[in-house]
């Protein structure tokens, strides 16, 4: 048999399908964001194809699952396909009496396993890889209406705990197993079938449906389940508790709550039953939780959700139920149905209807002309793929569904259910700035204004509109929350947009706060709240960045409303410390703008810009400051803070100035002239004491005193610090001022000043001493003292000093030390001699050593090297010392013209260069003069550069600090070693 399925009659599915779902070609734009642009008609939801099928029997039932089709044909035979191989279909005969035909046919939703029930009340059981169909010899005698199949089993080979449902009224339990040993089918004691509930007690009853499924438990040693069965007039529940380890039949414990009365049977009774009904299940996936049921019954389809949640009552999992009237069209009765997420397909005898649940209304209708394709049979739907089947006698037909859900999120806006409504319109932004926008205005028409500002804000509707609608409003949190809504969705570029929005949430702010002053609840949680709500406004990066480009309008704002708290805080959020510190000091809070200025900005200027006024009011704190901030700050630039104050009035401030200036010396060891110059001044006029403490630090060298020497004279002599002053003389070099201005304070003083000059000056120093001796004799008129300075200085001898004293002075007060003169005269003397006598002898010394020398000589072999070359001495000129070490005359040259002065350096150059010439002049004319002048170039050679051994005599001593590579070899020495 050739491929029966994808070969589809397109002109007959156009001439037969029509659709009514909403088709347009072009929306009109909802708002400024978006445009709805579909310039091609939709696709239809539903969409029937038939299939270039011709069976060769007339079709009696059809059944699909899981992509695997079966037909069965009033020859008994079945027609098994799977969809993905249409080309390989597969025919099994059912065993049969004369005359018998098939009843009905079940198909679980794997498509493994199946079961077929006869006319003659036959079972028979069919596993997908099998051609022979196996009686279900148990079920004998039966009418299968209907399987309820376990939507839980992943097993290929067995279909689990099933629900069978007979013609009359009884629910069965029963497991089928596919292998060939197994035990259903080698007799009655191999096999379990277990009745478990009789429906029919009052009378024989169908069961045209059932289902059931798992509940999550609420324990891991049991399984919750519930399930549903139906008659042609009822719905019955069944809910309990099924142990995990229960054995075969495993619903029997469920069932038997039921039987015994410990639980009352649960069921929805409907009028106008027609003698069949059908149930069905919609699960979003397979294997998940069933979502919703229709029950096709008399009076309509009884729709609604499965709740397992408990909501839906304790013995109940429908929730949500209502009755769809079947289409007023439409008075004889429906064959049969099928569901999908939102719609139901009722079939009747020559048409197909699809009705949505949500709504009611038929948006399908699909005519089959009798006379063309026969009488219409059956609908099937595949539970995995969702494929829906349709089939006559002769035809078969697909629908494909395309797009469900298109319509779905309008249908839940209309019912107001807006959250699920926004679920299916998630990837359509047009539609959901409609859903948006609706639920918007209900929420403000239920007067809950910031809900609905806060949708209004997303939508893509008038910004001014909806401003409008919230302006009216007496209170303004609603505006408020539309303009902080919009604000957060635009974007960084949207600079202008973003000015005005944040302006104008701060003039609402700024709003809301003044009226409340104005009530003067000001201290109330209300204010507090909404100041704390202002400043986290404030302190969003997005208005940051805009308010720092626009701060000046900002302050003009909240200064026009007076809220001097938040102006502080704005301008402390803008880093405008300049202005938080200014303000402070213009409401006199000195201390808080200190505290600013130190410890909430880094900008150094700020320093030098307050400090004048910070130091009058709170100098120990500035101090403070100053001296944490270190080298950081220039001292030199805080002088006009140091200088600005009185020193009757705040003495306490020049105090202060004197610590961070002697912080600034002598930590920070700064030598500023200007620095120095200000702090001798302040202990000049402050502490006095402290001034001789500072000058004796800096000490007497003028090259390392960073005050000025002159300005400090000038200030020690105003203020008449007279010790001070001598030390400045003293550094000026001005000794006799020194000294005289000592003497009028204290005579040891004079004497200390005295010994300052150096050693060298003997003239300054015994001038000096003689004024001191002087004033003693004259001024104070004591001798004796006067005659002590003769031991204090060396310089001075009694005849110096004895101009000094008055004529009636006696030669007693002199006798002691004329004694120790004239003593020291004789010593002197004698000394003198000794020094002749030594003298004398090292002179004979000297001449004999001279007169051994003449005679001295030594000797030169031919084998002898030069003693710095290490060449032969006798290739040319050489020397020889009476050490015997013996150097050519070039390289006796060469080691000591490096270390000789450059005077002489020059000299042994002109020498070197008269003896070249003379002997280029000897050798073209010889003559006695040049000789007689040659010994004397020679001998001045000699004297310069072989007066002595360089090995043995004082230049090898003066070389022993010479570098052995000198400055300009190093480079090159360096680069060897590398």
């Amino acid at each position: 048999m050739t491929s029966i399925l994808d070969q589809y009659e397109a002109d007959s599915a156009r001439s037969t399908g029509t659709t009514f779902s909403a088709q347009m070609s072009y929306q009109e734009p909802i708002g400024a964001g978006f445009i709805d642009a579909r310039l091609t008609e939709e696709q239809p939801i539903f969409t029937k194809k038939k299939v270039n099928f011709k069976p060769p029997d007339q079709l009696t039932h059809l059944v699909v699952s899981n992509n695997f089709l079966v037909m069965a044909m009033s020859s008994n035979i079945l027609l098994r396909l799977d969809l993905e191989h249409p080309d390989q279909p597969d025919e099994v005969e059912l065993p049969r009496a004369l005359d018998d035909k098939v009843y009905k046919i079940f198909l679980d939703p794997t498509g493994r396993h199946m079961i077929i029930s006869m006319n003659s009340m036959e079972s028979y059981y069919l596993s997908r890889n099998s051609k022979k169909p196996k009686a279900i010899t148990k079920l004998k005698g039966h009418h299968i209406d209907s399987v309820g199949w376990n939507w839980q089993n992943a097993n290929n080979n067995t279909t689990s705990a099933i629900l069978i449902g007979t013609s009359k009224g009884i629910i069965y339990e029963t497991e089928l197993t596919a292998n060939e040993d197994s035990k259903f089918f080698q007799g009655s004691l191999d096999q379990y079938l277990k009745q478990l509930y009789n429906l029919g007690r009052d009378g024989s009853v169908s069961i045209t449906s059932l289902q059931f499924d798992r509940i999550p438990g609420n324990t891991m040693t049991e399984y919750r389940y519930y399930i549903l069965a139906t008659t042609p007039g009822r719905l019955y529940q069944f809910i309990g508790n099924v142990s995990t380890s229960a054995e075969p039949p495993m619903f029997y414990s469920l069932f038997q709550q039921y039987e015994n009365g410990s639980e009352h049977i649960q069921f929805i009774e409907l009028p106008g039953d027609f003698g069949h009904s059908e149930l069905h299940l919609y699960f979003p996936k397979f294997r998940q939780p069933a979502h919703s049921f229709s029950w096709m019954t008399g009076p309509g389809v009884y729709h609604g959700t499965i709740d397992t949640t408990g909501g839906a009552g304790a013995n109940s999992v429908l929730a949500n139920a209502k009755l769809i009237p079947y289409p007023k069209d439409k008075s004889d009765k429906p064959v049969s149905m099928v569901m999908t997420e939102f719609h139901v397909l009722i079939l009747f005898n020559d048409r197909l209807k699809a009705v949505c649940t949500l709504n009611e209304q038929t948006i399908y209708d699909d005519v089959y002309p009798n006379e063309r394709f026969g009488k219409l049979l059956g609908i099937c739907k595949d539970p995995i793929r969702g494929t829906v089947w349709t089939y006559t006698t002769n035809s078969v037909f697909k629908y494909r569904i395309v797009h469900e859900d298109r319509d779905v999120w309008q249908m839940y806006l209309d019912m107001e259910d807006f959250e699920t409504a926004k679920d299916y319109c998630r990837d359509n932004p047009s539609q959901l700035d409609k859903v948006l926008t609706k639920q918007a205005q209900f929420l403000f028409n239920k007067n809950k204004y910031e809900e609905s500002a806060a949708l209004y804000a997303i939508t893509q509707n008038s910004f001014e509109e909806i401003a409008l609608k919230f302006i009216r409003l007496p209170q303004k949190e609603a505006l408020k929350t539309f303009v902080m809504k919009k604000l957060s969705s635009l974007r960084p570029q949207d600079k202008t947009q973003i000015t005005m929005l944040v302006t104008w949430l701060i003039e609402l702010y700024l709003n809301q706060l003044g009226e409340l002053k104005e009530q003067n609840q000001d201290e109330s949680q209300e204010y507090i709240a909404i100041q704390e709500y202002f400043r986290t406004f404030l302190g969003q990066p997005k208005v940051k960045d805009c308010l720092s480009n626009n701060r000046g309008v900002v302050y003009d704002l909240i200064a026009s409303h007076g809220d001097v708290e938040d102006m502080v805080f704005f301008a402390v959020l803008m880093k405008d410390y300049e202005r938080v510190i200014s303000h402070h000091l213009q409401h006199e809070n000195y201390k808080r703008a200190l505290e600013v200025l130190q410890n909430k900005q880094n900008d150094v200027e700020l320093y030098y810009k307050f400090s004048p006024i910070l130091m009058q009011y709170t100098p120990k704190e500035t101090v403070d400051a100053w001296i944490k901030q270190g080298r950081q700050l220039d001292p030199k630039k805080l002088i006009p803070a140091l200088v600005q104050y009185d020193q009757e009035k705040y003495k306490q401030q020049g105090n202060e100035a004197i610590r961070y200036l002697e912080f600034c010396v002598q930590q920070l060891d700064n030598k500023d002239t200007a620095i120095h110059n200000y702090l001798v001044s302040l202990y000049a006029k402050i502490q006095p004491t402290n001034l001789m403490i500072y000058l004796e630090m800096q000490g007497e060298n003028s090259d390392n005193i960073c005050y000025d020497v002159k300005y400090a004279l000038r200030l020690c002599t105003e203020y008449k610090h007279t010790k001070a002053c001598v030390h400045v003389y003293c550094i000026m070099g001005l000794y006799e001022e020194a000294v005289d201005m000592a003497l009028s304070v204290d005579v040891e003083l004079a004497k200390q000043m005295a010994s300052k000059p150096d050693e060298d000056d003997v003239d300054i120093r015994k001038k000096l001493w003689l004024r001191i001796a002087r004033h003693v004799v004259e001024e104070e008129k004591d001798v004796k003292r006067a005659m002590e300075f003769l031991h204090d200085c060396e310089l001075l001898k009694i005849e110096d000093i004895l101009p000094f004293f008055p004529d009636f002075v006696t030669i007693d007060h002199f006798k002691e030390a004329i004694i120790t003169s004239l003593q020291e005269y004789n010593q002197h003397i004698d000394s003198l001699k000794d020094e002749m006598e030594e003298a004398t002898q090292s002179a004979e010394e000297i001449r004999k050593e001279i007169q051994s020398f003449r005679n001295k000589y030594g000797f030169v072999k031919a084998e002898d090297k030069c003693s710095a070359c290490n060449y032969p001495l006798m290739v040319r000129a050489f020397y020889l010392f009476p050490c015997q070490h013996k150097f050519h005359m070039d390289c006796l040259i060469a080691e000591v013209l490096p270390s000789l002065p450059s005077s002489k350096k020059t000299q042994v150059e002109g020498l070197q260069r008269k003896l070249a010439e003379r002997d280029d002049n000897r050798l073209r004319k010889p003559s006695s003069m040049s000789k007689t002048s040659d010994l004397e170039v020679k001998t001045q050679l000699d004297n310069l550069v072989a007066s002595e051994c360089i090995f043995c005599g004082d230049f090898m001593i003066r070389c022993i600090d010479k570098s052995f590579i000198e400055d300009d070899e190093w480079i090159t020495a360096e680069q060897e070693w590398e």
